[in-house]
Formats: C-alpha cells, structure tokens, sequence
C-alpha cells in the first residue's frame, strides 16, 4: 500500500479508500447500492485497516446518516485510534425538505458539520468536502464558513466534488485573495470507460495542486465485466451510475480480460491498477459490500501493468478530443517538443 500526499498539504492518505455509500440501507434509486449491515461494516473496517488503509470516505446523505453513524460504531468497536485513520465525509446534498436543508450557506454548512460529528463520535473532521455545487450561495460565504471550521478544528482540511474546472479555480482564487483555506483535493468520477474528466479537470488539478480522489473507479462494477451479454443483474439494473457508452466499453471489455488472464488476476485488478498509474490520482474509493469484494480490489495493489498494457488500454478508451482540446494540442506540440526534447522541430517555424 503508498501513502500519497493530499493535495499540498502534509497528509499522507492510503492510495485506496474504503467507500461507504453501500453501509447502511438507502431508499428510492441507490437502495440496490446500499445495505450492509454493521457486522458485515466492522469486518470490511477491519479489513481494510488491516491492509494498510488509513482513509474512510463518508457522507451526510449516504443512508440518511447511518453510514456515518455505522463507521463511528466500528472505530470504536474495532479499538481503532482516532489518530491512526483519515476520516472524509461530504455535504451540500438535501438532508430535509425545507429550503435551507441542503447547498452550502453558511447556516447549512454549520448545520451539517456538528449532525456529521455527532453521527461519527468524533470531535473532528479530517477533510470536509463539498459533494456539488451550490449555484444560490456566493462561494465566498461558503468558503469564509468552511475557513471558520478549519480555525475552529472542527475540519482539518476541505475539499470539492463534481464542480466544473473554472469554479474550483475560481474558488481557489477567491480563497488566496481573502487568505482562506484552500481546497485540497477534487473527488471526481474517473474510470478506464469514464475519461471526461481528462478534458478540463485533471489539468486543472495539476495545475492547481489539488489531489484527485477518484469515485467509482470500475464504473458501478461495469469494469468488472459481470454486465456483459446483456446481463443486467446488480446495481446498474436498477441505477445507470455512472453511465456507461456501450460501444467504447464494447471494445474496451476484452482488453481488459486479455490483460487480466495474461497475469493471472481479476478484470477490476486491472481496472484499479490503471488508476494507480495514473499520477494525478491520489486515492481510489472503493465501494464494496463484502469483506471478499474488499480482498479482491486490494488485490490491485500488487498488479503492474506493463507498458504494452497501458498503451493499449489508453488507445482503446480515450476520450474523443473536443475544442478547445484539440486545438490546443495541434498549436502547442513544436513547444512542447522543445521543451521536452530541447531540439527544435521541423514544425516549429512559420507556415
């Protein structure tokens, strides 16, 4: 298992995280993604820590709070020390039906935060997260609240999820010109047959600085390959999430099984492992139900691809360019081959 650094900050993080969006049981169209019991989440807790991961992704709306309050009962059941475990949760989702029952104003952000430390038994929270955005709130409420809770330590460190690129950067802009905390890390959807986020966010991250933490990394166990020949059995019969273009994962199925037989391990094995090889990426959450599910994504740690295999696997998913992508690739090659080569090409003259 490595540790990488979140965001700039000096907290090392598992590259795998152990997802909870399956504890507890949640209703209406993510109850198939859900039920785990709390005998079955102490053992898939203990599990994971005992497999080197030191970081738990929750939030407020998974189960209506029983995910929360579930790893809270098996930290404590299981005698893990606080300080020993990174523990993220998220907000800005409905929790109620009244108008301020959801975004991220200020009085649902302080809200939020004490309900989620009440529900965890913890007196902090490592990384806060937005889980979207609030178009009604200024970000520079959002953001003068979630500095006060990092001065206050109630919350070490904040984060976002599914924003588009120009509304971190011009979060992160805001936060540097009122000398706020910054956001640390971006929890995106990013998956061999799910690459979008290439186009605008993963160059946003690395310029930035922010760690990408990535959901739903073998796309609602699409990449598993159990959802071939029109099998529809699981999850995905019930909720697309995330959905999934069918001719590209036509095509990208066998080269992930050709990949996975020739080392002798399981198609998510090699789906995780690409991941891993991705350097953008800080940590994967993985979502499981069983302490076997758990065992086989961990298997992913010990897969290295070679580099036949990635290039094969990018070839056969990459994301379709789009303007401005393309043309900036095409007007920025001759520097870019300059600056990595230091000769300069053929192309680099005038047309």
């Amino acid at each position: 298992m490595r540790y990488n650094l979140l965001g700039r900050t000096g907290l090392f993080v598992s590259e795998l995280c152990l997802g909870t969006m399956t504890f507890g049981q949640a209703g209406g169209q993510y109850a198939a993604a859900s039920g785990v019991g709390q005998d079955e989440v102490d053992a898939i807790v203990r599990g994971a820590f005992d497999a080197g991961i030191n970081f738990i992704d929750m939030a407020n709306v998974y189960a209506n709070g029983q995910s929360e309050e579930m790893v809270g009962r098996a930290l404590k059941t299981l005698g893990i020390v606080r300080k020993d475990v990174v523990l993220a949760t998220k907000f800005e989702h409905a929790t109620g039906v009244g108008p301020n029952d959801s975004g991220a104003s200020r009085v649902h952000i302080m809200e939020a935060v004490k309900a989620s430390l009440k529900r965890i038994g913890t007196d902090h929270i490592d990384l806060y997260q937005m889980h979207g955005f609030d178009p009604a709130t200024p970000v520079e409420e959002t953001l003068r609240a979630l500095d006060d809770l990092v001065r206050q330590g109630h919350v070490r460190y904040i984060g976002v999820s599914n924003w588009a690129a120009w509304q971190v950067s011009q979060a992160l802009g805001v936060a540097d010109r009122l000398q706020l905390a910054r956001f640390q890390s971006y929890q995106s959807y990013y998956s061999l047959v799910g690459r979008d986020a290439e186009r605008d966010i993963v160059p946003m991250l690395r310029a930035e600085g922010l760690g990408m933490l990535v959901y739903s990394p073998l796309a609602g166990g699409y990449l598993t390959g159990k959802y071939r020949d029109g099998k529809t059995a699981g999850r995905r019969a019930t909720v697309q999430f995330p959905p999934v273009d069918e001719q590209r994962g036509a095509r990208l199925l066998p080269v992930i099984d050709a990949i996975a037989t020739a080392q002798g391990v399981s198609m998510e094995a090699v789906a995780l492992a690409w991941l891993r090889h991705q350097s953008v990426v800080t940590s994967i959450t993985l979502g499981v139900k069983t302490l076997a599910q758990l065992e086989a994504n961990v298997a992913a740690v010990n897969v290295t691809l070679h580099e036949n295999d990635l290039r094969e696997l990018g070839e056969v998913c990459a994301p379709a360019p789009e303007y401005p992508g393309w043309m900036l690739a095409n007007s920025s090659a001759a520097r870019l081959s300059l600056r990595d080569s230091g000769k300069l090409s053929k192309q680099a003259g005038p047309a």
